[in-house]
């Protein structure tokens, strides 16, 4: 069928008199422009028919028709001519300024739609701009046009100028929008005036700044002093607020005349100004945070003025303790029959709240001054008799407790979580006046008025549950801190319990199971144990429930319970908690989290009253232990149980043989736990292991010792050394005869590393432990392993480790070992280069404990190979020279430093050699050479090669540790030598003392490291760059020696991050041109820096001028700079969320500017593209995650986040990751 012929069908359909035909054949039409937008391509006649017979759908009488014709039209707008849009355009206008309303109201619906469809980038968008826009002006200025179609006209505008700036701003418009839009702020009707004030607010941000000040100086400040109109004041500070919120930067400069006038008017007796100048404020602390400091007091003042405006209620100070504090249940009664429908004032109160989150939310370096001025006005407002204020109240209270968490001093990391507990910053939670001392004088008010508030029977389900959600809250900042409450926290708790969940009341369930959690886990057991039996009922029941994340809860709140209090004695409620677990155990339909949470509690349960459980015959076991469905919370509680418990013999062989059936077919995430699990029940046995296991267990190891998973190897050796360990007389022969091979393999592979290294070294041990004879196998066995493999494919270093732990576990060896491969070393052998540096290797790595004095020759070889052509000779000589030193330091190690002194061609392999020496030697031994070392060290750091600056400055780092009282202050009193390279060095070597974290190092360190960072304003680029890496690691390891500095640091820092020109030359490449920029390296380490500091130090950074340069960074000519600063807001939008959204129209051109991609050429190629993908990924992470915080705060992201969903290349990802 042509096209043609299937459009004129359509058409035919159009015309049908049956309402269904007509609207079927519109809903076709669209489903053919979805499947192929060419469907016009080459046809006007047929396009000019379509387009006329759906125009005249947007006439038909049948609305369904009509709406369907709307949205024909949003589709028809993409694909038809620019002569047909502006048809479109011209006769819709037409229809939306006619005398038919419901024509009209279609009309203005079909041209929303339009430019809401219009795809934002193309010429199609640019040329409806341009016809729309004065169209639109023109109905606006047009005295004819009603009032109704003004609103609509208006929303359209508003449209365009959210998703098109750049076409409007670009065109130029007579008279200006502005011009047009002001007289409208005078119209009779409130509704006309409120969508001008939107509209004419998105217009500012594209409009002269000669016309905004005439703006300002005709239609704002007159109209806010005192005795100005109330109405015309209303609008004026609405405009001021919709200005604040679309173009923060135009009107900051003006806030010392317009905030006076907003502070007045706000005192001025109308609800309606007084409730719009609230908001007004609010939109104000958010948009001009720094413009508006001077006037926070005033602020301050008026939030907590108004939170209390109550007039048709007393309330003065009294009564607010009273309404906070209400002990009667009548008192409470009384207060909810009061009611007044005319009643606004609760509007007041709640912009109040919402302005005092504003403060709270922005000003983190306020803390203490809002915990003294507004945390007592906002406890005394906790029993608001309105709900909707109430909960605002709470949900500030909430945020000022997250804002405490993050700003206040808290010093948190994964480690640090523990049971719900949590390690403190205890100097910053003693110091007096501080947040946290502050909230822990109050909490006793607090915890007082939200529990009377949670205590009558009269509370809503809503209230109840922001209420334990802010009493959770309060735990998490200040474990403990309800031990007085013990007695309204069990009643109001047992009350929510003892109903049955509903779908309704489900979410409160959670919240106050999960608050129960809590509390028993940062409580002491004396403070609630009296209450538990009135307790433990209600959360027996609740395990019992059908809905399963109220189960599953409930189970977590047992495992807390049991945690806390154990060990658990003669407790009545213990038993039929394991009756309630094991039911759920044995029943096959139950919820995969609810048998989790009840296998956990039934391995707590274990631990903690292992008395009861023992009676029961271990059937729990025979559920938990089940052959079908999700085993890895099974195999982890038998890991804890294991580990806690004296189990029985019998117990440890059932678990054996049933996670060994696992290991067959078992997928890899659970591999992991099972590997663990062999370690702690082998080590369970009473009476040893039996003889059948080690020959059953390795067969089933065997397949896992291969570098192919390098994690479950690691494990799969610690499973081996264990068995060699407990039972080295059954476990030694099958080691030797099934697997010993396959681990020579695994010795060799330089892919082994780390953990699994480790791991390998102690497998060998432990063989060699298990029979002494098999050592002398052993090294040769490894030596012919590396032979047989092509030298890319081997790690001599990590054979040399083998032989070495070896030859340590069994020292008879030593000697052979050492004659054998010193041989290969000598100026005289024939042996093959890559047999020279396994021997190196081997030599060195034995040289560390074994004393080689009595074979001088070997360590003079050593030193002869400095002079070797091969590169890896070379290192392998340098590495043994300076191990065999280790081993006799006053024989060996003053050759080494006459090297370095005299003899500048093996200088940098001589200081690799010290290198090894000063990080292998123990603490004595380097005290006992350090003054030997450090002279040369420092005369070598002039050499202007960095690579032997970096080795001196290793060296000379270390050695500071040894002595640190001797060697600092010789350190520090070089930060001002004349040579850059000494400098360099010194700044350098202050980095790798961090290692050293005894208190008394910190001590001598922190009056002295200020003024090593302060290197970061030398002149030379290097020496800036290696002071910015130092405050890196400084900021990551002795985060508490900088805090109180950042105000000095951070200018120096944020200097860095500058693109300086100076630094940018060009390179001729051939017949290309190519820009170096020296100071990248810097900058992306000063960037770098940035990120540590937002996760070791947040509480003390200003985060306006921080969130600047990060804004400056997306715009960087470099894409790993633009990839840091995506993860900046990416963490700062988890962080930081209130200061980040405030800066989301800075951020918002660069990340759409990114998000375009790369402009291609005939000179771009495959890798351009894909780098640009990678960046536009980047930002695209980054995106997602401020769309969760920053909705509603910025129309320009917000339009920004719209388009993006509709992106064809982009759009499934972003909603992926938005959720």
């Amino acid at each position: 069928m042509t096209k043609t012929y299937q459009m004129n069908s359509l058409i035919e359909k159009m015309q049908s008199p049956d309402q269904d035909f007509r609207f079927m054949g519109l809903n076709d039409l669209m489903t053919e422009i979805k499947q192929d937008p060419q469907c016009f391509l080459g046809d006007e006649t047929v396009e000019n028919k379509v387009l006329k017979q759906v125009l005249a759908l947007v006439e038909d009488k049948i609305s369904e028709v009509k709406n369907q014709a709307v949205k024909c039209l949003g589709q028809l707008i993409k694909i038809i001519r620019q002569v047909q849009m502006e048809l479109v355009v011209d006769k819709l206008i037409e229809f939306s300024g006619g005398k038919d309303q419901e024509l009209r109201d279609i009309s203005a619906l079909a041209l929303k739609t339009i430019t809401a469809e219009l795809p934002p980038d193309g010429r199609v968008a640019a040329s409806a701009c341009a016809k729309l826009t004065p169209k639109l002006l023109a109905q606006i200025q047009s005295s004819d046009t009603p009032s109704e179609a003004l609103v609509e006209t208006l929303a359209i505008l508003s449209i365009l100028i959210s998703r098109f700036p750049s076409h409007l701003s670009a065109s130029s418009l007579t008279p200006h929008p502005l011009a047009v839009l002001v007289p409208l702020l005078s119209h009779p009707r409130p509704v006309v005036r409120k969508r001008a004030i939107v509209t004419l607010s998105q217009f500012i941000t594209i409009s002269p700044p000669e016309l905004f000040s005439e703006l300002f100086t005709d239609n704002v400040l007159p109209y806010l002093g005192p005795s100005a109109n109330i109405e015309k004041q209303r609008t004026t500070v609405n405009l001021v607020a919709a200005v604040a919120r679309h173009s923060p930067s135009q009107l900051a400069p003006m806030l010392s005349e317009i905030m006076p006038g907003i502070v007045k008017a706000v005192q001025r007796e109308d609800d309606e100004l007084r409730e719009g100048c609230l908001q007004a404020l609010e939109i104000l602390l958010l948009r001009c945070p720094a413009e508006i400091g001077p006037y926070v007091p005033s602020i301050v003042q008026v939030g907590n003025q108004y939170i209390k405006y109550d007039p048709n209620y007393s309330a003065g100070d009294d009564e607010d303790e009273e309404m906070a504090d209400a002990d009667d249940d009548d008192e409470d009664a009384d207060l909810d029959e009061y009611s007044d429908d005319e009643d606004t004032s609760y509007k007041i109160r709640r912009s109040a709240t919402k302005l005092l989150a504003a403060l709270i939310g922005t000003r983190p370096e306020m803390l203490s001054t809002i915990y003294k001025d507004v945390s007592p006005v906002l406890i005394s407002r906790f029993g608001d008799r309105e709900e909707t204020v109430k909960l605002e109240v709470w949900s500030t209270y909430g945020l000022l407790l997250s804002q405490t968490a993050v700003y206040g001093g808290l010093s948190q990391s994964k480690e640090d979580v523990t049971r719900g507990k949590r390690k403190r910053d205890t100097e910053t939670m003693d110091v007096e006046g501080g947040p946290y001392s502050l909230l822990k004088s109050q909490v006793p008010a607090l915890s007082k008025a939200l529990l009377n508030q949670l205590k009558s029977q009269k509370t809503s389900s809503g209230t109840l549950q922001a209420g334990f959600s802010l009493l959770y809250s309060l735990l998490n900042v200040l474990p403990g801190s309800l031990s007085s409450q013990v007695t309204s926290i069990t009643s109001t708790s047992k009350r929510v319990l003892s109903t049955s969940p509903s779908t309704s009341t489900a979410t409160l369930y959670l919240n106050c199971l999960s608050f129960l959690a809590l509390f028993f886990a940062t409580h002491s057991p004396p403070i609630f144990t009296s209450s538990l039996p009135s307790l433990t009922p209600a959360l027996l029941k609740a395990a019992g429930e059908r809905h399963p994340r109220v189960a599953s809860e409930a189970f977590r709140v047992f495992s807390a319970l049991l945690q806390a209090v154990k060990p658990v004695k003669n407790a009545d409620w213990t038993e039929p908690l394991y009756d309630q677990a094991v039911a759920r155990l044995t029943t096959h339909d139950t919820d995969a989290e609810v048998r989790g949470c009840a296998e956990e509690c039934i391995g707590d349960l274990w631990i903690c009253a292992t008395d009861m459980v023992r009676s029961k015959n271990g059937k729990e076991w025979e559920s938990i232990c089940r052959q079908t469905g999700k085993v890895d919370g099974a195999v982890k509680v038998i890991i804890k149980v294991a580990k806690e418990v004296n189990v029985s013999d019998a117990w440890v062989n059932g678990c054996m043989d049933w996670i060994l059936g696992l290991l067959k077919k078992s997928g890899r995430p659970g591999k992991s736990d099972i590997f663990l699990a062999f370690e702690v029940l082998i080590r369970s046995y009473t009476t040893g292991v039996p003889s059948g296991l080690p020959s059953a267990l390795i067969s089933q190891i065997k397949p896992y010792l291969s570098v192919s998973d390098i994690s479950l190897l690691s494990q799969a050796l610690s499973t081996l050394s264990v068995l060699l360990e407990l039972a080295p007389s059954t476990t030694f022969p099958e080691v030797e005869a099934h697997v010993l091979s396959d681990i020579y393999a695994i010795s060799r592979s330089p892919l082994v590393g780390g953990t699994a290294l480790d791991s390998l070294l102690n497998f060998y041990a432990a063989l060699v432990k298990a029979d002494k004879q098999i050592a002398t196998h052993i090294v040769p066995s490894l030596v012919i392993s590396v032979d047989k493999v092509p030298r890319a494919e081997s790690s001599p270093a990590n054979a040399a480790r083998c032989v070495a732990q070896v030859v340590k576990t069994d020292h008879s060896v030593a000697a052979g070992t050492i004659a054998e491969y010193s041989k290969h070393v000598k100026p005289t052998s024939k042996a093959k280069q890559s047999t020279v540096v396994l021997s190196l290797l081997i030599l060195g790595e034995l040289g560390r404990f074994i004393d080689m004095s009595p074979q001088h020759d070997i360590f003079t070889n050593a030193i002869e190979h400095f002079s070797a052509e091969q590169e890896d000779v070379r290192s392998a000589a340098s590495f043994a020279a300076g191990n065999i030193a280790i081993g006799n330091l006053h024989q060996f190690l003053p050759a080494i430093v006459k090297m370095v002194q005299s003899d500048a061609k093996k200088r940098l392999l001589s200081l690799h050699a010290l290198k090894e020496v000063v990080t292998h030697c123990s603490h004595n031994q380097l005290e006992g050479v350090a003054d030997i070392l450090w002279v040369p060290l420092f005369e070598n750091s002039e050499n202007s090669e960095e690579t032997t600056r970096n080795v001196a400055a290793a060296c000379l780092g270390k050695l500071a540790t040894t002595h640190p009282s001797k060697y600092l202050p010789q350190l520090h009193n070089r930060i001002n030598d004349s040579s850059p390279a000494t400098r360099a060095t010194v700044v350098a070597a202050i980095r790798y003392t961090f290692a050293d974290t005894a208190p008394t190092y910190d001590e001598l360190l922190s009056p002295l490291i200020i003024d090593f960072l302060s290197l970061m304003d030398d002149a030379d680029l290097t020496v800036r760059r290696l002071a910015l890496s130092t405050l890196n690691s400084a900021a990551r390891t002795k985060s508490h020696l900088i805090r109180d500095h950042l105000s000095v640091l951070l200018p120096n820092l944020y200097k860095e991050t500058v693109i300086n020109k100076d630094l940018i030359r060009t390179v001729q490449m051939g017949p290309w041109t190519h820009k170096v920029d020296d100071g990248l390296e810097a900058r992306k380490t000063a960037y770098e820096t940035m990120y540590t500091l937002l996760d070791t130090c947040l509480h003390k950074l200003d985060l306006r001028k921080f969130l600047e340069r990060v804004v400056l960074g997306l715009a960087d000519e470099s894409d790993e700079i633009k990839v840091i600063c995506h993860m900046l807001l990416f963490r700062l939008s988890q962080v930081a969320p209130a200061a980040v959204s405030q800066r989301l129209d800075e951020a918002t051109p660069q990340l759409e500017k990114t998000m375009k991609g790369a402009t291609v050429t005939k000179d771009t190629v495959k890798q351009d593209l894909e780098r640009a993908a990678e960046l536009q990924r980047s930002a695209l992470r980054a995106v997602a995650a401020l769309s969760k915080i920053g909705a509603g705060v910025s129309p320009k992201f917000d339009t920004f986040t719209e388009d993006l969903k509709k992106n064809l290349t982009w759009g499934a990802e972003f909603k992926e990751l938005i959720g």
